[in-house]
């Protein structure tokens, strides 16, 4: 009998569908499967509301948070407003939830600890009529911390009878990177705040946490870290180079790189500290994908850091204004590059003090090839690159840029700058100092307009106006 009416059950519901609209019959179907819910307490929304009979209290709540958040945020594009009222939306607590059943029944739910361990004894099947009612979500004073070494150490909501296994597991348990794990020590503060007492437990104690408790599990920071130096340019392995905290050398570094290669500079090769700022070069010189490596260079300088450095110098400096224009740019290549002064030439000799000079994670070495030009600019026919030939003077790479252009001054004033140092050498001075890799510039004579020339030559006559007067009025006070 039970089959038969089972049966007829399921051909009256094909019959609905098959005779109405699909989406609308299934519909009608799914609303015979709703119950009533009620939301009360220190929640985003108030009220009762239709849920599945299918639904758990996990569901049913993330559920109503997204569709009301999502029409509360909806039209606001402030994004100070934006994120207040994200605060707001988001102030309420997971855990100390009292479901109330129609039958009288009461149940405490913790649905954050129940998205830690997946126990469905904190997160039931909702019925009819059901309450769910949120506490007071005054994190400020009902609150314990969980610091050291836990996976996920933060501030959780307390709830009566507390205790720190609860704490351990709402911090998601030990983390297993570290060894050793046996000690904990909670810091409880006196109610007036002027005393603490600072209580040991063995890890596996149960012992009752109180509001405002600060836990911290004790262990030895784990040195089993990422450390890194990148090595760039001219050697055969390029890349990432793992090594020990602080006691990997610089000579070790370029072994695991490889070696260098036949063309490579050594005495251009440079080492970065993890203190410089020279992001740039790896995207600009190398072509580096830097989202690949934010981890890496987290620890490189922060930008408000490095400007309070350099304020504080200028605070107590002497330096003249014009004196000051010189520090800045100075100041600004020293936070850029943080280089290394190293001979490369010697990194390689076991015996030499280069060789043993011990390297830091987050250091840069980057090894450019041999330079095989001169570059000539400024006032000349092409500018660019010429090939360099050992021996030859400043005038044979002017030549072969083209000679020298209409506007371009005296030969005396010619610079060469050297590659290496950057230093400016006048050229009609050193015509025998240039190498591969330095720099030929050939300054512009401006040309000066009528009006301009006018303007000076007023300046002048005035000047030469008032030291007459001023001669005169001295000789009128002497008769």
């Amino acid at each position: 009998m039970k089959k038969i009416i089972i049966l007829f059950s399921f051909l009256f519901v094909v019959s609905v569908f098959a005779q109405t609209d699909e989406k609308s019959s299934l519909s009608n179907f799914l609303q015979a499967g709703t119950i009533s819910v009620t939301i009360g307490g220190d929640f985003i929304v108030t009220g009762s509301f239709p849920a599945f009979v299918t639904e758990r209290v996990d569901q049913f709540v993330s559920r109503m948070y997204k569709q009301v958040s999502e029409k509360l945020l909806a039209n606001i594009n402030d994004p100070y407003q934006l994120e207040a009222l994200q605060k707001k939306i988001d102030n309420f607590s997971l855990r100390g939830i009292t479901l109330k059943r129609s039958s009288g029944e009461i149940q405490k739910l913790d649905l954050q600890k129940f998205r830690v361990n997946g126990d469905f004894a904190n997160n039931p099947y909702l019925k009819n009529d059901d309450v769910i009612i949120f506490p007071d979500n005054d994190i400020e004073r009902n609150f314990f911390t969980v610091e050291g070494a836990v996976n996920n150490p933060n501030r959780f909501f307390y709830v009566d009878s507390d205790n720190l296994q609860d704490a351990l597991e709402l911090a998601r348990g030990i983390n297993k990177a570290y060894e050793n794990v046996d000690s904990v020590y909670i810091h409880r503060l006196s109610y007036n705040g002027e005393k603490m007492d600072i209580i040991g437990v063995d890890i596996n104690s149960s012992i009752p946490l109180r509001r405002g408790d600060r836990i911290v599990v004790l262990a030895d920071e784990t040195q089993r870290k990422e450390f890194n130096v990148i090595v760039l340019g001219e050697v055969n392995r390029p890349g990432i180079i793992p090594i020990t905290k602080n006691n990997t050398t610089i000579s070790q570094v370029i072994k695991d790189a490889g070696g260098f290669t036949e063309t490579a500079s050594l005495k251009k090769a440079k080492l970065f500290r993890g203190s410089s700022n020279i992001r740039f070069i790896l995207e600009k010189e190398f072509g580096m994908d830097l989202e690949k490596f934010n981890n890496y260079l987290k620890g490189w300088p922060n930008p408000f850091l490095s400007e309070y450095e350099k304020s504080t110098m200028l605070r107590m400096s002497n330096l003249t204004e014009e004196d000051t224009i010189f520090f800045l740019a100075d100041e600004e290549i020293r936070q850029m590059i943080n280089e290394a002064s190293i001979d490369f030439t010697d990194v390689l000799n076991e015996n030499s003090e280069t060789a043993s000079l011990k390297v830091n994670s987050g250091d840069v070495i980057i090894v450019p090839p041999q330079a095989t030009t001169v570059y000539v600019f400024g006032q000349v026919a092409h500018p660019g690159l010429v090939k360099y030939i050992e021996g030859k003077d400043f005038r044979y790479y002017l030549d072969a840029a083209g000679g020298l252009g209409e506007l371009a001054r005296d030969e005396d004033e010619i610079m060469i700058i050297k590659s290496e140092s950057k230093a400016w050498l006048q050229a009609d001075e050193h015509t025998h100092d240039i190498e591969a890799g330095d720099y030929i510039y050939v300054p512009k004579n401006p040309v000066r307009s009528f009006d301009y020339t006018l303007s000076k030559i007023a300046t002048y006559l005035s000047i030469v106006g008032s030291v007459a007067t001023i001669i005169i009025l001295v000789v009128q006070l002497g008769k």
